[in-house]
């Protein structure tokens, strides 16, 4: 039931804010912020848990473990930046939230074209010449 520990943070965080933020605007983004943080950090067990999961399945299936940790790599930048980019929505700034937007996917796609050389690589090694 950790599910509804998080909705009710969120919820709670929620009404909180919708009530400073017409006297304190400033404590209400912080709230905002805050509350996500916590949520986030609530989170880092169980994100923990799938990367360890992952890289032993990856060790049973005799994979390298470099294309495993860049995937993983990926993953991260994608929820970092996603986590940002709202809370730089949530602020008001949307054009700065669309900034690290375009900075999440270029760099995963930095990261993504090792990868795609290799399989591009095993493809072309498949076709007969």
């Amino acid at each position: 039931m950790e599910i509804v520990q998080i909705v009710g943070l969120g919820l709670i965080a929620t009404f909180l804010s919708l009530i400073v933020k017409e006297q304190k605007p400033t404590f209400a983004f912080m709230i905002v912020v805050f509350s996500g943080c916590v949520i986030f950090l609530y989170l880092i067990d169980q994100i923990y848990d799938i990367i360890r999961m992952i890289e032993k399945i990856a060790v049973n299936a005799n994979v390298n473990m470099v294309y495993v940790e860049t995937i993983l790599k990926i993953i991260g930048i994608a929820y970092i930046a996603e986590f940002g980019a709202q809370l730089t929505k949530d602020a008001g700034q949307v054009a700065i939230a669309s900034k690290i937007e375009l900075a999440g996917k270029i760099l995963i796609l930095v990261m993504a074209v090792p990868i795609l050389t290799v399989i591009i690589e095993t493809i072309l090694g498949l076709i007969p010449s």
